[in-house]
């Protein structure tokens, strides 16, 4: 293998950070520069000496920039394999000289797609020369040093410094898997803009990238690996808040922290309401006039549950809420923002993790999830169904009331982000008792009662909190055993999808004891 000191480097990025810095180092350690377009400019406004791509190649940036890389002096220089010799000779015969550097960005189609950029812009935001360059100086890694951001520079220069202005083979081949990683999340943002444009729901190939938010200690137990990748950074949530304090966030953490985020993402700002959760399972839900009320009731739905929960606020935290969240350990808390107040007060709480996401999660209509399977992936798309007040079908005698109404539509909205079997009781805008997971409907009804007898018992009342409360399914009651056990639990109205073959028979039961009962159209399985 002959000397691989960097001698040349070609240099083309969309991100000029750092750029003139760095290339000042290389042009200390000998190194001659080869520029595009704008980057060539930014390099000689610096005062420095750059050859223009087009002098390589002998042919000008044409087509509004769209050739000026695909070029045998380009692709040539950064394909050859050194020290070959039929290889050199062809380089010698066509003028080819070898790039040793390359450091390129990709034209921003990722955010101008995410942003609703026009058929036209998005289209023209898609890189062609870029990502053949980058894809050519990492299959030849074994002499060509691939550079496709920023945050890199140091570590390239670090390492020319310690080989006398070479770079180490270990150093070439992680950036050649970053490289080729890179354009792989970048052609599947591409072809799944295409997926979405044309409305294919099952593409023959289907592709998907992130890039690495953070690296976590372990995953959902301690033997297991985890990482987290960001795959939209325009959308507000998890992946994409701000920690402002507290410890690392675990799998678990982030986990059942987007549970939380998701669900309170269903309130609209205009009133206030508070999600809690543990292992990704609502224990508590609520609004009211203000966030510290909504915290309360929402707490008085499951208090031994919602002890190391994740708590979600649908609007900047106050002092009020801050002063009520930090009397109880919580994992978590979650927040568009928060006020100078608040922040003071959880600052007493070292360990408490607080994130702040600059608004509710806005679902795109193309957003997925995707779930891996052995040997593949389950895709779907995300479940953003809502219920219209209007849309519902009353199939009881009598009709729910005003306020009835009101805590159907509050606790089926609830029910969505419950795991299945789920069911929801609520009561004045709050939950009272929520039954999750359970293999049986019944099942999770009792659960669901039993709960709210004990937040009953802890609040020193003697009643059952679920008497003259109104309750929500994710799915039909495939039999009247369900629902008569919403209705032994003191219920006074049922908001269900319907779908069942004994509809007829639980509509008569309902009935029977004098329910209101109405139909949504629409399931919310959670699993």
């Amino acid at each position: 293998m002959p000397d691989l000191k960097i001698r040349r480097a070609l240099l083309s990025v969309s991100d000029k950070t750092g750029l003139i810095d760095f290339a000042r180092a290389l042009k200390s350690h000998g190194v001659a520069l080869v520029s595009t377009g704008g980057t060539s400019a930014a390099l000689k406004a610096a005062g420095l000496a750059v050859t223009d791509v087009s002098e390589l190649t002998g042919f000008p940036e044409m087509m509004d920039g769209r050739v000026k890389t695909l070029h045998p002096r380009v692709h040539g220089g950064l394909l050859a394999i050194r020290g070959n010799a039929q290889h050199d000779v062809a380089a010698a015969s066509h003028a080819i000289e070898p790039i040793d550097l390359l450091v390129v960005n990709l034209y921003p189609f990722e955010v101008t797609a995410a942003e609703g950029g026009s058929n036209d812009d998005c289209i023209e935001n898609i890189d062609v020369g870029g990502p053949a360059m980058i894809r050519g100086a990492a299959k030849n890694h074994d002499a060509v040093t691939v550079v496709i951001e920023a945050e890199d520079y140091a570590r390239v220069l670090a390492d020319m410094t310690t080989n006398n202005g070479a770079t180490s083979l270990s150093l070439r081949r992680a950036l050649a898997a970053k490289a080729f990683a890179r354009t792989a999340a970048y052609d599947a943002a591409i072809s799944n803009w295409f997926v979405d444009q044309l409305d294919v729901a099952a593409p023959t190939w289907r592709a998907f990238g992130g890039r690495l938010g953070q690296a976590l200690r372990y995953g959902e137990n301690p033997h297991q690996t985890a990482s987290m990748y960001v795959s939209d950074c325009t959308r507000f949530g998890v992946a994409t808040a701000k920690q402002l304090q507290g410890k690392e966030l675990s799998y678990n953490n982030i986990n059942d922290t987007d549970a939380a985020f998701e669900l309170i993402s269903e309130f609209d700002t205009t009133t206030p309401a508070v999600a809690i959760i543990k292992h990704a399972n609502p224990c508590g839900v609520a609004v009211g006039r203000t966030l510290k009320d909504a915290y309360l009731q929402a707490l008085a739905s499951d208090p031994t549950s919602a002890f190391g929960g994740i708590i979600a606020l649908n609007q900047a935290i106050d002092a009020a809420a801050a002063e009520e969240i930090t009397k109880l350990f919580t994992e978590v808390v979650i927040a568009p923002d928060a006020t100078v107040e608040a922040l003071a007060i959880f600052a007493a709480k070292k360990n408490l993790r607080l994130l702040v996401t600059g608004g509710l999660s806005a679902v795109s209509a193309n957003a997925l999830m995707i779930r891996s399977i052995t040997g593949g992936l389950l895709v779907q798309s995300h479940d953003d169904g809502r219920i219209d007040e209007r849309a519902l079908k009353v199939v009881t005698k009598r009709r729910p009331t005003e306020p009835e109404l009101h805590d159907l539509m509050f606790a089926f909205k609830v029910a969505k982000h419950v795991k299945s079997n789920a069911i929801v009781y609520a009561k004045n805008g709050a939950t009272v008792g929520i039954g999750a997971g359970q293999m049986s409907r019944i099942d999770s009804a009792r659960i669901a009662a039993w709960k709210a007898s004990e937040a009953a018992k802890a609040q020193g009342v003697v009643q059952p909190l679920t008497v003259g409360s109104v309750v929500a399914s994710d799915a039909f009651f495939p039999f009247a055993d369900g629902l008569l056990a919403a209705a032994d639990a003191g219920v006074t109205a049922v908001i269900q999808p319907g779908g069942s073959l004994r509809d007829d028979e639980v509509i008569a039961a309902a009935d029977a004891r004098g329910l209101a009962m109405v139909f949504t159209g629409m399931r919310h399985f959670r699993h």
